[in-house]
């Protein structure tokens, strides 16, 4: 791999985290889409991008592709035409840049995964621990954080992986001091019954005649209030910052609602945005915020002699798409 001259640590970190609405399976325009918020970060001198899951391949639409239909759209991290993309970008710009796609494995099995390509060269990949949207894709088996060359320990848990508190805090033991979390979600039919809901396409699409009306459905518990409820306990009981980036708009038949944010480790957001389309937030992180912060210091306090029931199953685990979707555990699926 490449190589350059190593980047000067510096306290701060100037983060961005994207929202943007992706053309379903066409690969070519989404990259086209990140190349655009990758030169506008650049611009504003930002050093990590987030941008979100699946963003490169398409999302929702998964659900309906056979085997073989989601392995011609897969393609291999690392040696493969959107990972070296996002290469060129980072080298280019000497930025961190992460955003998802549909990864075939050198094993043939298929997984949602989040490369983070690195301005010296380097690759992370994260494979998405808790799966749902297609029976025909693996779940990942490992954490994923590693240290960046601008100087920071970062790590990566995809939608549904942040919904487990035991995986944000994992990622914090080994060491993570800034969360990426790439999301699609918002606008979801819940099977919860105080859950995120769908929202009416006909409201997304009068966004320009009703505007307050689609804000209205952003900012409301099919949006942000639904993320207030728990997102940033995850920044705050674990100590880290966290960028959070999602769809907006339109994904097959439900609508995200973007909120993409930066929050930092008290939890506090520190940038984010409600429009009603593609967008970016930007904060610099104080990692001297987190010397004396209360997650940081609970850490210190644990008694991991008293977790053991944590590692061990109680018999009532389900598989993810049995829990997402409310199916019987022996339903066929």
């Amino acid at each position: 791999m490449a190589s350059t001259v190593p980047i000067d640590e510096p306290q701060t970190l100037r983060a961005a985290a994207v929202q943007f609405q992706h053309a379903p399976g066409d690969k070519s325009t989404n990259l086209g889409i990140i190349r655009h918020f990758v030169e506008q970060a650049a611009e504003r001198q930002v050093q990590l991008i987030c941008f979100p899951e699946c963003c490169i391949s398409g999302y929702w639409h998964l659900r309906h592709l056979t085997r073989d239909q989601l392995v011609g759209l897969a393609e291999p991290v690392f040696d493969g035409p959107a990972s070296r993309q996002l290469m060129d970008l980072a080298q280019r710009h000497r930025m961190t840049i992460g955003a998802g796609l549909i990864e075939i494995g050198a094993d043939g099995g298929l997984y949602n995964t989040y490369v983070v390509a690195m301005p010296d060269g380097r690759f992370a990949r994260h494979r998405k621990l808790h799966v749902f949207v297609s029976e025909y894709l693996s779940p990942g088996d490992a954490y994923t954080v590693f240290d960046t060359p601008h100087g920071w320990r970062v790590g990566v848990l995809i939608c549904y992986d942040n919904n487990i508190i035991e995986n944000a805090r994992a990622t914090a033991l080994a060491g993570a001091e800034l969360l990426l979390a790439p999301h699609q979600t918002g606008g979801c039919d819940s099977g919860s019954p105080h859950g995120m809901k769908v929202i009416d396409r006909a409201v997304w699409d009068n966004r320009e005649q009703n505007p307050a009306a689609i804000e209205a459905e952003i900012r409301g518990d099919k949006g942000r209030g639904w993320l207030m409820r728990w997102l940033p306990s995850r920044a705050h009981d674990n100590g880290m910052f966290l960028a959070f980036s999602n769809g907006v708009g339109p994904d097959d038949n439900e609508v995200r609602t973007g909120n993409a944010m930066l929050l930092d480790p008290y939890g506090r957001i520190l940038a984010e945005t409600c429009k009603a389309g593609d967008d970016m937030v930007v904060a610099d992180l104080d990692r001297r915020l987190r010397d004396r912060c209360t997650g940081a210091r609970w850490i210190l306090a644990r008694r991991p002699e008293l977790y053991v029931p944590l590692a061990q199953r109680t018999g009532r685990e389900l598989d993810t798409r049995t829990v997402r979707f409310g199916l019987e555990p022996n339903r066929p699926r």
